[in-house]
């Protein structure tokens, strides 16, 4: 997949399943890619794209090494602000989850999440979830 899609990185609930963060098991890969990029044409594993441009395309991406190649996925804070970005795609909850079981296996910082929700535009819609988090 990561050579079929060179811009692409792996994000929200498959990069919760990478980070180990939440109950959510994805039966597709969610991949970010450019605006104007074709969505790839892959038999499998099957892919939901999500669009995203600039900072929040290119910000918190790590490459993680699966059978000698490296995949951009983005990290556990980026992760966390996207699932807040794209809650009406997988919902609140999955949000929320992950926001309070990253916190508990300390994962997350809050200076990295409300550094990604800026980066998103999502730092209205965190706030108080992010407050709500026992420090």
């Amino acid at each position: 997949m990561a050579l079929r899609a060179p811009r692409g990185v792996v994000c929200l609930l498959s990069a919760l399943h990478v980070h180990g963060i939440g109950t959510q098991a994805p039966f597709e890969v969610w991949l970010a890619i450019p605006p104007h990029k074709s969505t790839p044409r892959l038999n499998q594993p099957a892919l939901l794209v999500v669009r995203m441009s600039g900072p929040a395309l290119f910000e918190g991406v790590e490459p993680i090494s699966i059978d000698g190649v490296a995949v951009p996925v983005f990290n556990a804070n980026k992760t966390g602000a996207d699932c807040f970005k794209f809650r009406n795609k997988i919902g609140l909850d999955v949000g929320m989850e992950a926001l309070r079981d990253g916190w508990a296996q300390r994962k997350l910082t809050m200076d990295a999440l409300w550094h990604y929700a800026a980066v998103n535009r999502v730092a209205n819609v965190m706030r108080p979830y992010l407050e709500s988090v026992p420090v």
